[in-house]
């Protein structure tokens, strides 16, 4: 108890340097911490984009394909899946709800997913939040339009503008349906989502658009849009679709059957699961961030490290009294090893308190603009490892100054050489 109070006011002499030091290894602790949180939270997001979807529904190609095109709405369908097939499908005992999906066309820039009202009531992204309006409503009309919150940013627009639809992913001149406008009748929140760059619009109006259209390009017979309005609109394929089960444990079972489905060659993904190995690929990046942090940390405790081994020589004749006084030689190596926790130790409490302050500051500002949501939360065991490692290193380093100080302190008497 003697050595630790004399620790501390050994320490406090020397608060200058040490405070530095301790601010170092803070800074260096909550950018640590932080790049883990992030790490997790954006992990955490990416694979919540979609939740609560048992499977995804496609023609055969591969998952990560499927679920690109599917859900983030990256790059194209193989081929499309017969409107028959999906509601055999849908009818079967153990599915639940069914949401088709149906991709080709834009506009300006953003895709135009065509859907049922469905989409809106079982569409899940973070664990379990629905999509919810801003403005407006679900569409209920052939030409009416629901766009996300991006959409409306970026293009400036509010309740019943209209919009024109243009075939395909490329915005062309030539290939706008602007004979049949849509009204935008709903606009959604804020997701975080590929939701947010994302048009949605009844399959029916999907249809209506392109009923005068053939092998991409117009054909001679024009129908006027309240023409289309009053034809036949079921759809005779969709690109996919998302369906739900009554029991989870039917998942593998229908998912084989429809893997191993005969009338034509189709492909159903688990999300979470397809999401996961997608992280993997992409998620490498994390790897970088955490190996720089603990190089910053590492930089943090060289510093403590030198701020020790710079104050031996003024230090000599403070080791000489404590040994003439009766301090056996470990005493003084134990000395720094104590100054050097409570730095570390310091370091480590300052830095958590940092990162929960700027978290609480950051939190609404990175949910908004990335979709990122940061928890306020206890540490993790992860993290408190991170923390205790953090104070071993701390340690370690400080058994450097203190064996030198301990032989000096076993050669040198009340008389300080020079």
């Amino acid at each position: 108890m003697k050595l630790l109070k004399l620790a501390a006011k050994s320490a406090w002499n020397r608060k200058i340097s040490l405070s530095l030091a301790m601010f170092s290894i803070a800074i260096s602790i909550l950018l640590l911490l932080g790049v883990d949180k992030i790490r997790k939270e954006a992990k955490n997001s990416f694979i919540n984009t979609i939740s609560q979807t048992d499977l995804i529904v496609g023609a055969r190609s591969g998952p990560v394909n499927l679920l690109l095109y599917s859900v983030f709405h990256i790059g194209n369908a193989t081929n499309n899946i017969s409107y028959a097939s999906y509601q055999k499908i849908a009818a079967k005992k153990r599915v639940k709800w069914t949401v088709p999906i149906s991709l080709g066309d834009s506009h300006r820039g953003f895709r135009v997913m065509g859907t049922s009202r469905d989409y809106f009531r079982y569409y899940r992204y973070a664990n379990a939040r629905t999509l919810q309006f801003q403005h407006g409503k679900p569409f209920v009309d052939v030409y009416d339009a629901v766009i996300g919150y991006e959409v409306a940013r970026a293009l400036n627009y509010s309740l019943n503008d209209n919009i024109i639809i243009s075939h395909g992913i490329v915005s062309s001149k030539f290939a706008e349906h602007d004979d049949k406008p849509f009204r935008i009748v709903g606009i959604l929140k804020k997701t975080g989502t590929p939701v947010d760059r994302t048009i949605q619009v009844s399959l029916q109006g999907i249809e209506a658009i392109h009923i005068d259209w053939q092998s991409g390009t117009r054909s001679g017979l024009k129908i006027s849009a309240e023409q289309a309005r009053k034809m036949g609109l079921e759809p005779k394929a969709i690109t996919a679709f998302m369906l739900g089960l009554e029991n989870k444990i039917d998942t593998f079972r229908l998912q084989r059957k429809i893997n191993e489905y005969r009338a034509e060659p189709l492909l159903a993904i688990i999300p979470g699961a397809t999401l996961a190995t997608l992280w993997q690929t992409i998620g490498n990046f994390e790897k970088v961030l955490l190996v720089v942090s603990a190089l910053v940390l590492m930089a943090g405790l060289i510093g403590l490290l030198t701020t020790l081994l710079t104050t031996l020589n003024e230090r000599r004749r403070e080791m000489a009294v404590l040994r003439a006084v009766g301090a056996h030689a470990y005493h003084v190596m134990l000395l720094f090893v104590l100054e050097a926790t409570f730095v570390v130790a310091g370091g480590c409490v300052l830095g958590v308190a940092l990162l929960y302050l700027i978290q609480s500051v950051i939190q609404p500002l990175v949910a908004d603009l990335y979709g990122i949501h940061i928890s306020l939360c206890l540490l993790d065991g992860e993290q408190l490892l991170v923390l205790g490692a953090a104070v071993l290193l701390g340690i370690l380093f400080s058994l450097i100054p203190g064996l030198i100080a301990y032989k000096r302190s076993l050669q040198d008497g009340l008389m300080v050489k020079i």
